[in-house]
């Protein structure tokens, strides 16, 4: 028995042996951690373009109302809608606009308060609110709707936004200009540097808007004075921004 146990043993201690230094052995060679060449990262140039191109707006968005005060909730709110049912038909029956293109924008019945030391906070009156969100695409009568309006009851008109509805086809431009402007950018710090512009590495979008050219404010004081109302769309910015990386040779 001890000497078939010992060869055995002995096996037995070499095959550890041998593993152990397989182990250690491997250890050793194992893959260490890879580093970006730091060559690589000197030889890149990093720029930002921006691109923006000005184009005609094709829609108005209107933001008009009436406000109506009296001495009930009631009062106040059948006399609004009165007024807001000939501002509704001035809309849709003379100027053609879509039921879709007429949203409400606020509506409110509230009470109005007043203060004094004898009586302190008492209701006086009640206030009734509503407004409409318009659309409307013939920018040529923008000043005769406004005008139109007020006569047929609106008293209050908040703004005129001028804008595009698909600002989404005007990106292959404005997107081209930008990328022209990281190029322009980037060769001259290539050759201020004494090196060449090689391929673009990587492109990121960073920024892409567009701004309405003007909000219009309109006073009822001067619609008071009864003359027409001139309002000019004039235009608006499309814009977008490129992070653009370079290879420098």
């Amino acid at each position: 028995m001890k000497n078939w146990l010992k060869p055995v043993g002995a096996i037995l201690l070499a095959g550890v042996l041998v593993v152990g230094g397989s182990l250690i052995s491997d250890g050793l060679n194992s893959a260490q951690p890879v580093y970006a060449d730091n060559e690589v990262q000197r030889n890149v140039v990093n720029v930002t373009g921006s691109g923006e191109i000005s184009i005609k707006p094709d829609v108005a968005y209107i933001s008009l109302g009436v406000e109506t005060q009296a001495d009930t909730a009631k009062d106040a709110q059948s006399q609004n809608a009165a007024k807001m049912a000939k501002v509704n038909a001035l809309l849709k029956d003379t100027f053609k606009i879509d039921t879709k293109d007429i949203k409400t924008g606020q509506f409110s019945v509230q009470p109005n308060y007043s203060y004094s030391e004898k009586d302190g906070q008492k209701v006086k009156g009640y206030s009734a609110y509503h407004t409409l969100s318009i659309t409307y695409r013939d920018l040529d009568k923008v000043g005769q709707l406004l005008d139109e309006a007020t006569k047929a009851g609106a008293n209050r008109i908040d703004n005129v936004r001028f804008s595009t509805e698909n600002p989404d086809q005007y990106q292959e431009q404005v997107i081209q200009k930008a990328m022209a402007n990281a190029d322009l950018k980037a060769s001259a710090i290539a050759k201020a540097s004494k090196r060449q512009l090689g391929i673009v590495l990587s492109v990121t979008q960073s920024n892409n808007e567009y701004s309405p050219y003007m909000n219009v404010s309109f006073s009822m004081a001067e619609a008071a004075m009864d003359k027409a109302t001139s309002i000019e769309p004039g235009e608006i910015t499309v814009k977008t921004t490129l992070a653009v990386v370079y290879e420098l040779k």
